[in-house]
């Protein structure tokens, strides 16, 4: 075989010095068809077939071939790893490694981009992010076993384009709210805010996407931004790349955290453990483009974002009228309302866990948010007895059957139950319940259950004893100890015959005086 060196001789003699072919060969000890083969093509260095050798692999060609084929045609969602492919082959008997396989893969996307004529597409330019300079964000579609029950999620990420540090939390839905709670978590666990933000065009931020840049920013949307001080982009439409990085962190958050799918009682426990996970890989994964970890750019990154004060009130308004029963509706669901506010119009807040009820520049009540996705249920009714008191003064047979009041305090139910049984026993019931709008509820029900243990169920009692109560006396008097000086050495004995002959003396001297009396008239 030819070496580089030999071809270089051969040319230099040929071309230089004018040697014939029979006298190269003569002196190379080639044949003259080989001499005349490399001067014919003119070229510098020998080249030579390309070794094709046998490979473990080639068994299974044909069927990772029709695999990566049936992928492709998949969205990226449902599509396998090569990972995953590996250890399928390795099920069926291949024991290559996971490198020769993802080298077939990268041959066998090549030739289909060729096919295709796609070779030029997917081309980028590298961008490059100054530390503090701005974050990405990005929704996208996950799954996980919430209470038992596999729950599609709406999963938020955000990342850090300086440092690549990245959060990830998962919601019921993807509206306004969800994504105000998502900016103040990221920001918390951050350290600070980038000086920008960079989104694609999505409902919850954009109105209308109009020409070039220009868009209709949502107003809530815009509340936020001002509040935290940042400026919001939005990518071109389908220009994924202009957010390359969190667009990479979906798709590997999706391996690295949703397969398996992870099972947590609570969507609160799963955000926990998705909150500690991504911290625990900051410190796994390496940075790449700068030397060390993720969590070493990120500390280094910190100092320069912006510190925030206080999170954003992140809250949705709708404006409600309260039912007669004191009700307002919000999503097939019911919440209770004090009863004054009865047929009147209030304001609902929506937050991404809880909705707060406000009127007259006030907050009337709060309750936890609950979301529920199924159509094929009537809704919930979430009450709280404390709001239909005032209507109990006026109807107190409603206590008996009330739906509201089945989910009383233990020790109120109690009381119920012993004072039902009296005669006016449903008035005197709500005339005790009153009184949590005066005092202390927790104060109540200890005396209610106070006086349930003396056996003494009765408004008065109990009146006696939440009074004591309030006043920090104890219910029975403790015992009086006297100092030693004021001990008596001989006590007294109980002697009546003394007050009788007391009785005697009196009646003595009331007789002698009435005789007087009767002298002087």
């Amino acid at each position: 075989m030819i070496d580089v060196a030999t071809l270089s001789v051969i040319r230099r003699w040929a071309l230089r010095e004018q040697l014939s072919i029979r006298e190269i060969a003569r002196r190379t000890g080639l044949s003259r068809n080989t001499i005349k083969k490399y001067l014919r093509a003119e070229a510098a260095e020998p080249r030579y077939a390309k070794r094709v050798s046998p490979s473990k692999l080639d068994p299974y060609a044909e069927k990772l071939a029709a695999w990566l084929k049936s992928e492709a045609s998949r969205s990226r969602k449902q599509r396998r790893t090569l990972k995953q492919m590996h250890a399928d082959l390795v099920a069926l008997g291949y024991a290559g490694s996971y490198n020769r396989v993802a080298a077939f893969a990268r041959a066998w996307q090549a030739r289909r981009h060729e096919i295709q004529q796609t070779t030029g597409r997917g081309t980028f330019v590298p961008l490059a992010f100054a530390p503090g300079e701005a974050f990405q964000f990005d929704w996208s579609e996950d799954w996980a076993v919430i209470a038992g029950e596999r729950t599609k999620l709406q999963v938020a990420h955000f990342k850090l384009s300086y440092s690549r540090a990245f959060l990830v939390r998962a919601y019921p839905l993807q509206t306004h709210e969800m994504l105000f709670d998502a900016h103040n978590r990221a920001f918390e666990v951050f350290g600070g805010v980038p000086g920008r933000g960079i989104y694609d065009n999505m409902k919850t931020a954009v109105d209308k996407v109009r020409r070039g840049k220009e868009r209709d920013v949502n107003a809530r949307f815009s509340a936020m931004v001002s509040h935290y001080l940042f400026s919001a982009e939005f990518c071109n439409p389908a220009s994924g790349w202009e957010k390359g990085q969190v667009e990479k962190n979906v798709r590997d958050a999706r391996h690295r955290l949703w397969q398996p799918a992870p099972a947590f009682a609570t969507l609160e426990q799963l955000n926990a453990w998705l909150e500690d996970r991504c911290k625990t890989l900051w410190g796994q994964i390496a940075h790449g483009k700068l030397p060390g970890t993720i969590a070493e750019a990120w500390a280094h990154e910190r100092p320069l974002l912006m510190q925030v004060s206080r999170p954003f009130d992140g809250f949705v308004e709708h404006t409600k009228r309260v039912s007669p029963t004191c009700l307002v509706h919000f999503e097939r669901n019911r919440y209770s309302v004090p009863a004054s506010y009865a047929n009147r119009p209030v304001s609902l807040r929506v937050y991404a866990d809880r909705l707060v009820v406000a009127a007259e520049g006030q907050l009337l009540c709060e309750h936890t948010r609950i979301i529920d996705r199924r159509h094929d249920t009537a809704g919930q009714t979430v009450y709280d007895w404390r709001h239909y008191l005032a209507v109990l003064q006026r109807k107190p047979g409603a206590l008996r059957n009330g739906a509201p009041f089945s989910e009383l305090p233990e020790g109120f139910r109690r009381l119920q139950a012993a004072l039902l049984k009296q005669p006016g026993g449903d008035r005197e019931m709500v005339e005790i319940l009153a009184l949590v709008l005066h005092h202390d509820e927790q104060a109540v029900l200890t005396a209610v259950e106070l006086a349930l243990e003396a056996g003494v169920a009765s408004k008065t009692h109990v009146l006696n004893v939440l009074h004591r109560l309030l006043d920090n006396k104890p219910t029975a008097p403790a015992p009086v100890t006297a100092p030693q000086a004021l001990r008596l050495v001989n006590e007294p004995q109980a002697n009546v015959l003394r007050y009788d002959a007391l009785r005697g003396r009196a009646s003595a001297a009331g007789a002698s005086i009435l005789q007087e009396v009767r002298h002087a008239s």
